[in-house]
């Protein structure tokens, strides 16, 4: 079980790295065009990356159970994904 424990706080960390490198590539986007579609698509990837850190924040030092950690980590990717959806059809 510690192996897959450690698979999955590296996975995790991971994604955060990632997810936090494509927020501010995207913000810097934004900051340089002004455009409203890159703030709305770096806000979405931001909500999606908070959702994997909350989720595995949850999951590793509170006693929630793992189905409310999987809810709040569904519910901040759907968020996100509804930033980053509206970012391509934003003016």
């Amino acid at each position: 079980m510690v192996h897959v424990e450690t698979a999955i706080v590296a996975t995790k960390t991971v994604s955060l790295v990632l997810g936090s490198l494509i927020t501010y590539f995207s913000f810097q986007a934004y900051r340089r065009t002004g455009a409203t579609a890159l703030r709305a698509l770096a806000v979405g990837f931001g909500i999606v990356t908070l959702g994997a850190a909350v989720a595995g924040i949850l999951d590793l030092f509170t006693s929630v159970q793992l189905l409310h950690g999987v809810l709040v980590h569904s519910t901040l990717t759907m968020v996100g994904f509804l930033f980053i959806t509206y970012s391509l059809y934003a003016e």
